[in-house]
């Protein structure tokens, strides 16, 4: 039995694959839940499975016992799955969900590989999240990274360039630039003295750069009234104590003369567009050549390929705004 299982696949327009795993990047649960946000509120449609039995060791995540409908006992287990989303824009959104794998991480890679193939994907956005030295009440910064250099000219983003122990990230990313899919790694930071979810400012900010980036609208508006309850939530228990009172304001004022604006959020959409094009032009132009030539091999996809590995402590990279309103997030530009 296959550790992929599959439905059937409903005809997608050009598709694009969000991936979001609880786990290491997956701080305050923003990137998990910004996702289920977008499959949540579209009817979404499960297509396929990943196995759990061989990935995960069960002391660490351990399975969820419940009482179904039938009062009869039912055991959820941690796994992943892949669900489809049919929007009103030009694309459609395959979105895999689920934890973070703790075994065989190169396996899941190839059936991550395996789901954005299958389904037809023109490309992967993985999205996170990660705590950092950020204040509640500025706009969190977005990071984003790419292998792909035209991808790098394009959006404004920066290319991985740390070199050791790294995670599955690193490794999905790597495995998915190897096989010729482009991959674009977005993660927000949230506050270090906040970690806890929810955080529905850090949701919108992700989902508000996802929508940018791609094209496709996750309606983040929605997210409005949440966010002014949560800040001014927070506000208040900070002004409560004065040596946090104090701290932040330290970290505001850090964070205000680190902010510079490079180029705007309004344009990314459009770029990445063209540039879905332009692979759709050059991969129609190398499948004529080589059905003319047969004795003109392929170039080889897997040489030159860095390991996009965690990198957010391993460089600092100026910021980007997202659009010239200065309530909107900011986006920095940081390695996996």
């Amino acid at each position: 039995m296959s550790e992929l299982t599959w439905s059937e696949i409903p005809t997608l327009r050009r598709p694009l694959l969000l991936v979001a795993l609880e786990g290491v990047y997956d701080a305050a649960e923003v990137a998990t839940s910004s996702v289920r946000w977008i499959r949540d509120r579209n009817n979404a449609e499960t297509v396929a499975e990943i196995d759990p039995e061989r990935f995960y060791n069960f002391t660490e995540a351990r399975p969820f016992i419940r009482l179904g409908d039938d009062g009869k006992r039912v055991i959820d287990w941690p796994n992943a799955t892949v669900d489809v989303v049919k929007t009103e824009d030009s694309r459609d959104l395959v979105v895999m969900t689920g934890v973070e794998p703790h075994l065989r991480w190169s396996t899941f890679a190839d059936h991550v590989v395996e789901i954005a193939r299958r389904s037809g994907c023109e490309m992967v956005v993985t999205v996170g999240s990660m705590v950092a030295m950020v204040p509640h009440s500025r706009t969190f910064p977005v990071k984003g990274s790419t292998e792909n250099p035209e991808l790098v000219k394009r959006l404004g983003l920066n290319s991985p360039t740390y070199e050791g122990p790294t995670s599955l990230a690193g490794v999905l990313n790597e495995r998915l630039e190897r096989s010729g899919l482009p991959v674009i790694s977005l993660r927000v930071e949230v506050p270090h003295y906040v970690p806890s979810a929810p955080n529905p400012k850090a949701m919108r900010l992700l989902l508000r750069r996802l929508q940018l980036t791609t094209g496709v609208t996750v309606n983040y508006e929605e997210l409005d009234s949440d966010v002014d309850e949560w800040e001014q939530r927070v506000t208040e228990a900070v002004d409560s104590d004065e040596d946090s009172h104090d701290y932040v304001q330290r970290l505001e004022s850090q964070y205000d003369n680190e902010q510079e604006s490079l180029t705007t959020g309004e344009d990314l959409a459009a770029e990445l567009e063209a540039f879905l094009q332009n692979q759709e032009i050059v991969v129609a132009t190398d499948e004529m050549v080589f059905e003319d030539s047969p004795s003109v091999d392929p170039p080889d996809d897997s040489a030159g390929i860095d390991d996009g590995a965690e990198v957010e402590a391993e460089t600092k990279d100026e910021p980007i705004a997202e659009d010239p309103a200065p309530s909107d997030p900011v986006v920095d530009d940081q390695n996996d």
